[in-house]
């Protein structure tokens, strides 16, 4: 499976997950800047956008771009989705994490990585990318994202659960 495909399988899986949870979920398939999948409560009073990136469970990292380090508000979140290849055993994970949590992380393993003598002595050159550390590793800053695992409930406590 390609890149694209799976990137769009993981949306879709998100969305189905939010969906199945009582919310309403919209991929919105690219044209909305910096939000994958719009949801809200039934009653459409509360709304959060949802930033996903697609993993391998079992891989190292996942990546993000430079627009991770943007704080946005507080009603962002990424979605970091491992969806496993159709021949895998390995289950589904998310890891849900505010966007002001991604932001300040991950500035700040990338400046530390920046830091850090690579290969042979060399420094670290700028680039777009970022990297998320999936568990059990932990991230250039130390973060461990695995408190994430799985906490659909911050996005049902920005859309209101109990309060509609």
């Amino acid at each position: 499976m390609d890149k694209s495909t799976r990137g769009n399988a993981s949306q879709f899986f998100i969305a189905g997950e939010l969906c199945r949870r009582g919310y309403s979920a919209v991929v919105t398939l690219g044209n909305t800047p910096n939000t994958d999948i719009l949801c809200s409560n039934i009653d459409g009073t509360r709304f959060v956008h949802i930033q996903v990136k697609t993993f391998i469970p079992g891989r190292r990292t996942c990546s993000v771009g430079k627009k991770a380090e943007k704080p946005y508000e507080d009603n962002f979140f990424w979605v970091l989705g491992g969806i496993p290849a159709p021949e895998s055993t390995d289950g589904f994970q998310y890891f849900i994490i505010p966007a002001a949590v991604m932001s300040y992380n991950i500035k700040e393993a990338h400046e530390k990585w920046l830091l850090t003598p690579g290969m042979n002595g060399r420094m670290h050159e700028e680039s777009a990318i970022r990297t998320v550390a999936l568990p059990p590793r932990k991230g250039f800053n130390g973060w461990d994202i695995s408190e994430y695992e799985g906490r659909w409930d911050l996005i049902e406590e920005k859309l209101g659960v109990g309060n509609q």
